[in-house]
């Protein structure tokens, strides 16, 4: 589960390398997002962990189960047999920013290639029971309300190193972020 949670932080950390925004440059429109996010471990624990999860969700009572969903959806999240995706809403403050607001203990690098493509580093000390993690990538806008990326990150997984290969990509949904508050 460890290695589980590593993910799905990261998952939320990469859209922040979005804020990216100088005039001449795409950058993302402010609103609800939803980023959808498939991740490959090198050992394959993470995605049995998920297995696991899933199976545990389907085999509860059909009101606890959707008692969980439903936290979950509060939160932005849905998981599912193919992968994560997590709802984030982005204001207006945060679209013009260079760099969206980090996760306590995390730090990211973003360089611009080109109009609609960047590539972003990033590195987390470990917190709460979650190893270190570190990694990089590019992201490619695609507008002003899309996106895909492509990222390889390191961790640890009960004590051993473990790389994670990501594929992301997000769509914009709204202007209206509804419950979703925004990450500060």
């Amino acid at each position: 589960m460890q290695i589980l949670a590593i993910a799905v932080t990261t998952a939320v950390l990469m859209p922040g390398a979005l804020g990216l925004a100088h005039a001449q440059v795409q950058k993302m429109r402010p609103g609800l997002w939803e980023h959808s996010v498939v991740m490959k471990s090198q050992s394959g624990q993470m995605e049995a962990a998920m297995a696991k999860m899933q199976k545990s969700l389907a085999g509860m009572p059909p009101e606890q189960r959707k008692q969980m969903e439903k936290m979950l959806a509060q939160q932005g999240v849905s998981m599912g047999p193919k992968g994560q995706t997590v709802k984030i809403c982005v204001t207006k403050e945060q679209a013009d920013m260079d760099n969206m607001p980090q996760q306590e203990g995390c730090t990211q690098k973003v360089q611009r290639i080109s109009a609609d493509t960047m590539k972003v580093a990033f590195s987390c000390k470990g917190r709460q029971g979650q190893p270190p993690s570190s990694g990089e990538g590019t992201v490619s806008l695609q507008g002003t309300t899309a996106y895909t990326g492509q990222f390889k990150f390191k961790t640890e997984n009960e004590g051993r190193p473990e790389q994670i290969d990501m594929a992301q990509s997000g769509k914009w949904l709204s202007d209206n972020c509804g419950a979703i508050k925004p990450a500060r």
